[in-house]
């Protein structure tokens, strides 16, 4: 392996932040280089050029406007070059074939961390895709393997944004924007178009991604909880402006069209001296999610667990929601806890990052993942139906634990690589073949 990456300190990259969800910032690593009172002054300070990064259309209603104006060193056009189109063994965009998809309830242990050098990018393996990301609708679910920083590898997708889902080893992530840390048990959100370097902090790392073909994540409306609790706004960070002024040998990886692309560089592109606007990376800490839940009986819809969600055109129907599943008190009486025996019209991809999952105790391990595709049944095993259907009723906290989901109402097809792997639990859907038959017709 390659001896680690020691980046030059970003100018100003001491790890602060700002908070908030979609609040329209601004932050400067030199005094006055963000202009006042305009966005496109005749001469920027520091001989900087003003650049607008859009990430929806200019006509937007301004609820769902959104944009950046970045001050920058050299423009965006001088930070591509002549692309040459790279093979991507392991990484996927939708629309793929639907072929490789059984149709039954499927589980995968955790995928080993190889010893060869990969960075994030490099070790990037997509398991499902929905939808047809040309026509901006869909997603798709990766897993991340990654041994080295990405150094002087610099990455940016036009296909989606990314919502990455640390497991194991924290990461470093470089923007244009800033630097963000997220450690498992946090999530970063880097928007679609945005330029970033990942690097390692201390160790190889393992994650998920949900690569977001469709409208940007935002919080989710509460309806009658009110103000306050699920994913608050203001636990939401957004890093301040740091920037890279550096000349040396780099390279630039731009994923547009399902493809990757690489073009060879003199310089950082990550040299946005000043900006401000509200099209931005974020880091969220998953344990400041704040849950409600029954507190006398029944059990209520996991959507109250939903932390983000990005809409599609039917109202109130995700393109994607981002569900967490953290600890929290059970309590309600003469009820079944776990969730329970459902079908449904949302395509669940779970995966666990730290902790056990109370419907599946036994073998959905933490690295693990599984795919619940529209309308296939799916619900506790027989161990944890057994359990639950016994269990004396006090409180209990489900602690130690975070699992999660990326779900989608359209079909999620699975790779032929993720099809095949040894990792796929072949017997997963015996976990139900213990259920017992218990009906008697003359016991009420």
């Amino acid at each position: 392996m390659n001896a680690p990456f020691r980046p030059t300190p970003p100018v100003n990259s001491a790890l602060a932040y700002q908070t908030g969800f979609g609040n329209s910032f601004e932050s400067e690593a030199l005094p006055g280089a963000l202009p006042q009172g305009r966005n496109s002054p005749q001469r920027c300070a520091y001989g900087l050029y003003a650049e607008q990064l859009s990430g929806s259309p200019f006509t937007a209603p301004r609820l769902s406007n959104e944009r950046s104006w970045l001050y920058r060193i050299q423009p965006t056009v001088r930070h591509i070059g002549r692309f040459r189109r790279l093979e991507s063994r392991h990484w996927h965009t939708a629309p793929i074939p639907a072929a490789h998809t059984p149709i039954e309830p499927l589980r995968w242990s955790p995928l080993p961390i190889p010893a060869a050098p990969l960075t994030l990018i490099e070790g990037m393996h997509t398991i499902t895709a929905a939808g047809d990301a040309s026509a901006r609708a869909g997603m798709a679910a990766h897993i991340y393997l990654a041994t080295e920083s990405m150094g002087d590898a610099y990455f940016g997708n036009a296909d989606g944004e990314m919502l990455f889902v640390p497991e194991q080893g924290a990461l470093r992530f470089r923007t244009e924007f800033g630097v963000i840390e997220a450690a498992p048990g946090e999530i970063v959100v880097i928007p679609r178009g945005v330029t970033f370097a990942a690097d390692l902090v201390a160790g190889p790392a393992r994650g998920y991604v949900c690569e977001n073909y469709g409208a940007r994540f935002t919080l989710p409306e509460r309806g009658p909880i009110g103000a306050n609790c699920l994913a608050n706004p203001r636990d939401f960070r957004t890093p301040v402006a740091a920037y890279e002024d550096r000349k040396a040998p780099c390279t630039l990886t731009l994923k547009w069209g399902g493809a990757l692309h690489l073009a060879e560089l003199d310089h950082s592109p990550l040299d946005v001296v000043a900006w401000h606007g509200n099209y931005a990376p974020y880091v969220y800490d998953l344990r400041r999610f704040s849950p409600v839940g029954p507190i006398l009986f029944d059990h209520a819809d996991p959507s109250i667990f939903t932390t983000l969600t990005a809409p599609s055109a039917e109202p109130g129907t995700a393109n994607v929601d981002f569900v967490i599943f953290p600890e929290r008190w059970m309590v309600a009486e003469n009820t079944f806890r776990p969730p329970w025996y459902h079908r449904n019209i949302m395509s669940e991809f779970m995966g666990l990052i730290y902790g056990r999952y109370d419907a599946k105790p036994e073998g959905f391990v933490p690295g693990g993942f599984s795919l619940h595709n529209a309308m296939l049944p799916h619900g506790p095993d027989a161990d944890a139906f057994q359990a639950a259907s016994e269990a004396e009723l006090a409180p209990v906290k489900l602690a130690g634990t975070m699992a999660f989901m990326f779900e989608t109402f359209l079909p999620q097809n699975v790779t032929a690589w993720a099809a095949d792997l040894p990792e796929r639990q072949r017997n997963y859907v015996d976990c139900w073949s213990a259920l017992p038959r218990s009906f008697d017709p003359t016991r009420p």
